[in-house]
């Protein structure tokens, strides 16, 4: 089993940033590769970005790239989304996600997942 627990959520002006931590709990050894996604109000799961398990290759969003940054430290455990540039319609819970083996965008690929954190942006 691995247990996903997501933090650094908040308020935040257009313009701001924020930096996102997902930290895991591994209790099966694997290869695993991480997503983030997001959920806004009254819509679907959106995935956000990815990053394999080497940390050489990533994945994001029209939406995020530019913007967004994925990165992970093996050694903690941790995969880390900073986001800059942030804009309302970034507002959602974020949730991050894990699955043994390659890192995709498609999220029904994902077995683990977080129980999110809110990320509001006023305008």
């Amino acid at each position: 089993q691995v247990h996903l627990v997501e933090s650094g959520g908040g308020l935040v002006q257009t313009g701001g940033s924020l930096s996102l931590t997902c930290a895991a709990s591994i209790g099966r050894a694997g290869s695993y590769g991480v997503a983030w996604s997001r959920q806004a109000p009254g819509k679907g799961r959106e995935f956000v970005a990815a990053i394999t398990w080497s940390g050489f290759t990533t994945y994001y969003s029209p939406s995020a790239r530019g913007r967004f940054t994925i990165s992970r430290d093996n050694d903690k455990n941790m995969v880390f989304l900073q986001m800059n540039e942030l804009k309302p319609e970034d507002t959602a819970v974020y949730y991050c996600a894990a699955q043994d083996g390659r890192a995709t965008m498609n999220l029904d690929d994902y077995e683990f997942w977080g129980q999110g954190t809110q990320v509001t942006v006023s305008s």
